[in-house]
C-alpha cells in the first residue's frame, strides 16, 4: 500500500480541490488512503459531502490513522472559496466522467457559450475557470449515466440537499443550473429559465436550458445570453 496522503495541514476550504486532485489519480473502483482533518476542524457530515463531490465513497474502515477512499466513476467538483458563480449540471455523462471535464460530450455547447459570454477564457479547463474567474462546477447528482431518465427523483432531492450545505459553507452568491430537469424534479415543476424566486440555501438560483446538442430548440447565442445573465447576477 502506498503512503497515505496527509490532508490535515491544508485549510478546510482547500479540501474540495485537494480531494479532486487525489480523485484524478485513481481509476473507478480504486482506493486511496488519506489522513483526514479531525472532526473539530471539518465536520464529518461536511467531509462526507466533499468526498462525494470529489468522486469518493468515504469508507469507515481505517488503516492506522488513514481512511480508505474508494473512487467511483464520476466527475470531481471544482469548487473553492471566493466563487462568484457555481455552474451545476444535472449529472455527469460517461464522456465527462472519463475525460475529467464537464459538458464534454461531443456537440455540447456549454464551453463555446461560456467563452462567448466571457464567463471563462480557456476552453474545457474547469480548474482555470475556478482559479482565474471564480467559476466553480458541480452536478446535482454525482452518479454517471448515459441518459438523464436513468436518474431517480430521490437522487435529485438528495443532490440538492448536498448543494445547499456546500453553497452555504463556501458562501456562494449564485448558482446556475444548466438544464431545468433537476430543479423542476426537486423544487418547482413549473420553473422556467431565468432567475428564480426560491434560493438554494443562501444562493440565488438561475435556470437555463440544457447545452446538450440534443436540445435543438436552444441556439448558441441564446445559451450565451443565459450564461452572461447568470454571471451578471
Amino acid at each position: 500500500m502506498s503512503a497515505p496522503v496527509d490532508l490535515r495541514s491544508i485549510g478546510a476550504s482547500a479540501l474540495p480541490m485537494a480531494l479532486a486532485s487525489l480523485s484524478r489519480t485513481a481509476d473507478p473502483g480504486e482506493g486511496r488512503h488519506a489522513i483526514l482533518p479531525a472532526p473539530d476542524v471539518v465536520d464529518r457530515a461536511l467531509l462526507a459531502d466533499l468526498a462525494t463531490g470529489a468522486g469518493f465513497a468515504l469508507r469507515r474502515r481505517r488503516v492506522g490513522h488513514a481512511t480508505r477512499l474508494t473512487r467511483f466513476r464520476t466527475l470531481p467538483d471544482t469548487v473553492g472559496p471566493g466563487m462568484r458563480l457555481l455552474v451545476c449540471g444535472l449529472n455527469p455523462s460517461p464522456a465527462a466522467a472519463d475525460d475529467g471535464v464537464g459538458f464534454a460530450r461531443p456537440g455540447n455547447r456549454f464551453w463555446p457559450a461560456a467563452l462567448a459570454a466571457g464567463l471563462v477564457t480557456r476552453d474545457r479547463d474547469p480548474d482555470h475557470a475556478l482559479t482565474a474567474h471564480g467559476v466553480g462546477m458541480t452536478d446535482v447528482v454525482k452518479r454517471t449515466t448515459r441518459r438523464a431518465d436513468e436518474l431517480e427523483s430521490v437522487e435529485y432531492v438528495e443532490g440538492l440537499a448536498r448543494l445547499v450545505r456546500m453553497v452555504d459553507w463556501l458562501e456562494v452568491p449564485a448558482v446556475c443550473f444548466v438544464g431545468l430537469a433537476g430543479w423542476r424534479a426537486a423544487r418547482d415543476r413549473r420553473a422556467g429559465a431565468g432567475w428564480q424566486a426560491e434560493r438554494l440555501g443562501g444562493a440565488r438560483v438561475y435556470l437555463m436550458p440544457s447545452t446538450s446538442g440534443l436540445n435543438a430548440s436552444s441556439r448558441l447565442p441564446d445559451l450565451t445570453d443565459h450564461l452572461r445573465a447568470a454571471a451578471g447576477g
